[in-house]
C-alpha cells in the first residue's frame, strides 16, 4: 500500500493589467477575461490554496530567445499611431489592421506581451527551483507565435520561451496542448531539436 500522497505546491501566476488590453470590437480574443477568471479564483477562495506571485515582465532580451531581434524591435516600435508607416513591416510580420488581420495592431501590445511572457518565465522559474509542483499562468499560452511573425491572436511564443529555460535544466520537457487549435508556433520551434 502506498504512503500518504504528498500535497502539490501551486504557484499562481497573475499581473492585475493583463485584462486592461483590447484587441478591437469585432475580434474574438479577450483578454479581460483573464481577469473575470482571476475574479473567479478570488471568489472560490482558491487563491489560498496556491502562492500567488504578481509576475515580473519580460523585457525584450528575454523574447530574443526565441524571437528575432527584428521581429521583437517592431513590436516594441509599433502601434496604432504609427501604423502608417510600418505598413510593409506589418505585413511582413502578419500584424495588421482590426478586423483585416489575427493580429492586429493595439495600444500597449508590447506591454501585453511582456505581461504573458513574464508569467510563463517566472513560472518555468518556480519549477526550476523547485518552490513550485505545479505553475498557472492564465495569460499564457500564446502557441501560434513563430520566430518572426505573429499568428492566430499570438505576438510572442511564452511558451517556447518556458520551455527553453526548462530545458536549461532538465533533459527533456513534455508539452501537452489542451487548446482546440494546433501549437504550431510551438511544434515549429522545436520540429528538428
Amino acid at each position: 500500500m502506498a504512503g500518504p500522497r504528498s500535497k502539490s505546491r501551486v504557484a499562481y501566476l497573475h499581473d492585475p493589467d493583463v485584462g486592461s488590453f483590447y484587441y478591437g470590437p469585432s475580434h474574438p480574443m479577450k483578454p479581460h477575461r483573464m481577469q473575470l477568471a482571476h475574479q473567479l479564483i478570488l471568489g472560490y477562495e482558491l487563491h489560498n490554496k496556491m502562492v500567488c506571485y504578481r509576475p515580473h515582465k519580460a523585457s525584450d532580451l528575454e523574447m530574443k530567445k526565441f524571437h528575432t531581434d527584428e521581429y521583437i524591435d517592431f513590436l516594441l516600435n509599433i502601434s496604432p499611431d504609427n501604423m502608417d508607416v510600418m505598413h510593409e513591416r506589418m505585413k511582413q510580420h502578419n500584424v495588421g489592421f482590426v478586423g483585416q488581420y489575427d493580429c492586429p495592431v493595439f495600444d500597449g501590445i508590447f506591454h501585453f506581451c511582456q505581461i504573458f511572457s513574464g508569467g510563463s518565465l517566472d513560472g518555468a522559474a518556480r519549477l526550476i527551483d523547485g518552490s513550485a509542483d505545479i505553475a498557472i499562468n492564465w495569460a499564457g499560452g500564446l502557441h501560434h507565435a513563430k520566430s518572426d511573425e505573429a499568428s492566430g491572436f499570438c505576438y510572442i511564443n511564452d511558451i517556447v520561451l518556458a520551455i527553453l529555460e526548462l530545458l536549461k535544466h532538465f533533459p527533456r520537457v513534455l508539452y501537452v496542448d489542451i487548446d482546440v487549435h494546433h501549437g504550431d508556433g510551438v511544434q515549429d520551434a522545436f520540429l528538428n531539436t
